[in-house]
């Protein structure tokens, strides 16, 4: 049986990724010690999520274990190296706000965890696929001087100079900007990626997500924001929305595409190869737009946000991916999950929990 380790495994990407690859055959060793508690409070605690995958999935195998211990991890590779087919890293501190409160733990987590993974797939697995989660933080604040960002009614949008609509492509440069702590420990990491991919030769893919969503995201203020608005406009909780007029744009891919994505890498990977991978500009929402949309698709009239005028540091205005390059190399994939199916999803996951508890 083909093994597939998967880091994060009881998060959004992880647990999705644990869920696509036991359905084609795989063993999956999850490595997850719930961090999310410690950066978001036990709201936010994947313990529930991990514990659904033991009793889901015959095949999975958990182990508590914290990315930045290598030897713990080193006796994992040793144990199923002759199995080991694809590494799917999605372990991190994900919260640029989070990370400036202790930039020393955001980066050993980001940084060095990533590290630890690289080095240890190259000593026991050279040839299996590691796949890595990046940012499009990496990028810092650089698409905020775009000169084509325009102020519509309820969104920010990007013009090219034709005055065509435009998106964001991987030759953006990542250098010279304000990235947030988190951006510039991604950046570290996404940076060794490409190294180990192009330079020793793995199969290592770099996938810069935009909002990575689903309807098990646990969301909490300072990540995962259209997740956690859909928890405050079912609850009835307030919301701040921080800058921008709440007219700022993202493009929201389901895990299930994200994962897909990996999936279509890992049957023909290409070494160091670096990707956008969020929802395009069919998935793309403003903070305003997504209110609307929740309040429409639950039969809510929420209203109980709050404008701040300050923005967070290094945020971007407007953010939408292109997915030209992917689709290029690998045809078969596109997008399968309507950003509107994507809150139906949301909707109905946090009435039923509001159920349960």
């Amino acid at each position: 049986m083909k093994t597939a380790i998967v880091t994060g495994a009881s998060g959004l990407i992880g647990s999705q990724t644990t869920e696509f690859f036991h359905n084609k055959g795989y063993r999956v060793i999850g490595i997850d010690n719930d961090m999310r508690a410690y950066f978001f409070g036990e709201d936010s605690s994947t313990k529930d999520s991990n514990d659904a995958l033991l009793n889901k999935f015959e095949n999975y195998i958990y182990f508590n274990n914290d990315i930045r211990d290598y030897a713990s991890l080193e006796k994992i590779f040793q144990e199923y190296s002759a199995s080991i087919d694809i590494i799917v890293h999605t372990a991190a501190q994900p919260s640029h706000d989070w990370a400036a409160k202790e930039p020393l733990t955001d980066f050993s987590i980001n940084a060095m965890g990533t590290m630890n993974m690289l080095e240890l797939t190259r000593l026991f697995v050279p040839k299996a696929t590691f796949i890595f989660t990046s940012t499009n933080k990496v990028y810092g604040d650089t698409p905020n001087y775009l000169k084509g960002i325009k102020e519509n009614n309820l969104r920010w949008e990007c013009y090219d100079e034709q005055n065509n609509l435009f998106e964001i492509n991987e030759q953006m440069s990542i250098d010279n900007s304000k990235h947030s702590v988190f951006g510039a420990s991604k950046v570290a990491a996404d940076v060794m990626c490409q190294e180990y991919g192009k330079y020793f030769g793995l199969n290592v893919g770099i996938f810069r997500g935009g909002c990575l969503t689903g309807p098990n995201h646990a969301g909490a203020e300072l990540h995962g924001f259209l997740s956690y608005l859909v928890k405050c406009i079912l609850n009835n909780k307030p919301y701040t929305i921080f800058g921008y007029k709440g007219k700022q744009v993202r493009d929201n891919i389901h895990s299930y595409d994200l994962v897909n994505m990996f999936w279509n890498f890992h049957q023909n990977p290409k070494p160091g190869e670096v990707y956008n991978a969020g929802g395009g500009r069919n998935n793309s929402t403003s903070i305003l737009e997504a209110i609307q949309t929740i309040n429409r698709l639950a039969g809510t009239n929420w209203d109980q946000f709050t404008l701040s005028d300050d923005n967070r540091i290094g945020d971007h205005i407007w953010y939408i991916s292109d997915l030209t390059k992917f689709k290029s190399h690998y045809p078969d994939w596109d997008i399968t999950i309507t950003l509107e199916d994507t809150i139906k999803q949301m909707i109905t996951f946090e009435k039923q929990k509001n159920l349960l508890n």
